[in-house]
């Protein structure tokens, strides 16, 4: 075997749960390190980890991403009350995902892979669709309440203290006017400085990745919330952004939100559509289902100051995991898993200047993409697949054949 591919940064590497921490230890074992002198630091989040820090791992993790510049995660555990009680947790730790994108007031990219055998439900959509998702406020940093009980017949009103005291105020529903009615209420915010970092991380992905820009909000009804959104964007687009995307010949395209979904469904793929939080959540979900699978989902994020975090799209596969505890057989899709991998060591080598490092991300994407496309493959691209010679393998199995590739350069 030829000499080790040295790395001269490391990368901050993120452990996991379940399953998928399975399958990032052979992905290290079978095809990282007999190829690369693998440098990391590293940051177990699994949930026994971050219970044993109280999660003072997630935010060390954080703030090593924001110095090295590039991060590879593996999926974990947020944790349910029924988690707490599996594992004995002292508290209901948060997302790390969601602590990490604050920290780096990051936004998440989410592409899917695309390979041969594999058809979209969309037959039209040939190229990837990359959804950007504000991962910051509106309705997950919402205040509720529910009116109801001793609330019964409630007037709601939305209350704007300024700094020096004073006040404003709107009504938003008098629950009495029609006879002390029972409902629910919710209030909603964002800040001019985190939809000023979306645009920008948006503007500058879509200048990395030569792609078109859409965004859609619904600026006729939420005519100052959505609109204030549309505003920035556009504004940051002309004073920073258009010369470079008229001189690279992509386009910023803005529509309101129902047109740009048609466009999308009739659209061949091959663009950014960024979307505000909720709407990021949602179709992030069914643009991968249309293209095939969670597991052939990449995501990326990225902070306005240029700092990436790879992972994979999906969860920690709990029920594969538990068929692996009995020493049953498991037929996991390592995929996206492997691209969080290979997109994080392909950014790394751009980033320090080492030709080899992004050859050998690209040589591991193909030759993964290779296997499938021979018609090895595990049981979730089993039942999709149109090839008409295949075979499902099981978990270890397909990586071993994913190393021939690699090895054979195919």
């Amino acid at each position: 075997m030829s000499e080790k591919i040295k790395m001269t940064t490391p990368l901050v590497e993120l452990d996991g749960d379940e399953m998928t921490r399975i399958l990032w230890g052979w992905i290290k074992e079978l095809l990282l390190e007999p190829f690369i002198e693998l440098k990391t630091e590293y940051y177990d989040l699994g949930l026994r980890e971050r219970e044993r820090t109280r999660d003072e791992v997630t935010r060390a993790a954080a703030e090593a991403i924001k110095h090295h510049g590039v991060g590879v995660k593996c999926a974990n555990i947020t944790p349910n009350s029924e988690r707490m009680t599996e594992y004995g947790l002292s508290a209901l730790y948060k997302s790390s995902n969601a602590t990490i994108r604050a920290a780096l007031d990051g936004t998440v990219f989410r592409a899917p892979i695309i390979c041969k055998g594999i058809t979209p439900y969309i037959p039209n959509w040939q190229k990837p669709i990359t959804i950007a998702r504000h991962a910051f406020g509106d309705l997950y940093k919402g205040t509720e309440f529910s009116i109801a009980n001793e609330m019964r017949g409630a007037k709601v009103e939305l209350v704007v203290t300024r700094p020096d005291g004073q006040t404003s105020s709107a009504v938003v529903n008098d629950f009495n006017i029609k006879g002390s009615e029972t409902g629910i209420a919710q209030g909603i915010f964002n800040t001019d400085s985190s939809i000023e970092s979306f645009a920008r991380a948006c503007m500058n992905f879509a200048i990395d990745t030569r792609q078109d820009l859409w965004f859609g909000v619904k600026d006729t009804i939420s005519v100052t919330y959505d609109r204030r959104f549309r505003d920035i964007f556009e504004e940051v687009y002309q004073q920073s952004y258009r010369q470079q995307f008229e001189d690279l010949g992509i386009e910023y395209f803005y529509s309101l939100i129902d047109d740009i979904v048609a466009r999308v469904i009739r659209s061949n793929g091959g663009f950014i559509w960024a979307c505000r939080n909720y709407d990021g959540d949602v179709m992030s979900d069914m643009v991968a289902t249309a293209f095939g699978s969670l597991a052939m989902m990449t995501s990326v994020l990225v902070s306005p100051q240029g700092q990436y975090e790879f992972e994979a799209a999906h969860g920690t596969v709990q029920r594969h995991y538990y068929q692996y505890l009995k020493g049953e057989r498991t037929s996991t899709n390592s995929t996206a898993t492997i691209f969080a991998w290979s997109g994080a060591l392909r950014k790394r080598g751009e980033l320090d200047g080492l030709p080899e490092l992004v050859s050998f991300a690209n040589r591991l994407e193909a030759a993964t993409l290779a296997t499938i496309e021979q018609g090895v493959m595990t049981g979730d691209l089993y039942a999709l697949s149109g090839l008409q010679q295949k075979r499902k393998v099981d978990t270890r199995d397909f990586l071993l054949e994913v190393v021939k590739n690699l090895a054979s350069g195919s």
